[in-house]
């Protein structure tokens, strides 16, 4: 199975679904990475307020962030290999670049239409940052 990793620009929680205004592009990637790991597929996600040493650790990204700033956040990596810069893959990019059935996400469209949270998406921790 291969295996995708998103380095995120600094979040006050691990998903970035804090506070009043919800991003509705962070709802998306939230709803597909929930979906992807009940269905066995797992993607790792890094933010940097929260994982600051993967940033470090991993010196391609390490480098890009050097070079570009953050700025270039996010960044996926599918086996280690930089594939997607400056926003998150879209649902048909995440289907080709993990080589999965359309199906695994499918989920994510009644979410995109209606606009609505899913159920799946954990609220703010406790951790007062919201």
């Amino acid at each position: 199975m291969k295996k995708m990793r998103i380095y995120e620009s600094a979040m006050c929680c691990p998903t970035g679904l804090c506070g009043v205004g919800i991003d509705k592009e962070l709802l998306r990637i939230s709803t597909i990475i929930n979906n992807l790991e009940k269905n066995g597929v797992r993607v790792e996600r890094f933010n940097l307020t929260s994982f600051p040493q993967e940033f470090i650790k991993n010196q391609e990204i390490n480098d890009l962030m050097m070079k570009k700033g953050v700025e270039i956040l996010p960044v996926t990596t599918v086996d280690n290999r930089i594939v997607k810069t400056g926003s998150y893959p879209a649902n048909e990019e995440i289907i080709k670049l993990l080589d999965i059935p359309p199906g695994v996400i499918d989920d994510i469209k009644a979410v995109k239409e209606e606009g609505s949270i899913s159920k799946n998406i954990s609220k703010c921790p406790d951790s007062g940052c919201c």
